[in-house]
């Protein structure tokens, strides 16, 4: 189960999140964050530190917020990796 950001996380730079990831997963772009599916380790550990509280584990992603799994897995082919 991978990890994944979703919505509350649009327009959100603080980027604790990217600090305490140990795959380096994360990828940027203008709007938010995103995490590779591909890298990451499924540790967590990106879940408490997010201020926004946007990050949950693939099976808990609320209802209202299933796209962002697909949008996730897209933009990182799109995006450069964040920088933390």
């Amino acid at each position: 189960m991978t990890m994944v950001v979703t919505e509350p996380c649009i327009g959100c730079k603080d980027k604790a999140c990217l600090t305490v990831c140990p795959a380096e997963c994360f990828h940027e772009d203008e709007r938010m964050v995103y995490i590779n599916p591909d890298d990451c380790v499924d540790c967590e550990a990106c879940i408490p530190e997010c201020p926004t509280e946007a990050i949950f584990g693939e099976d808990d992603v609320p209802e209202q917020w299933k796209d962002f799994i697909a949008l996730n897995a897209i933009k990182v082919n799109e995006c450069p990796p964040a920088d933390g």
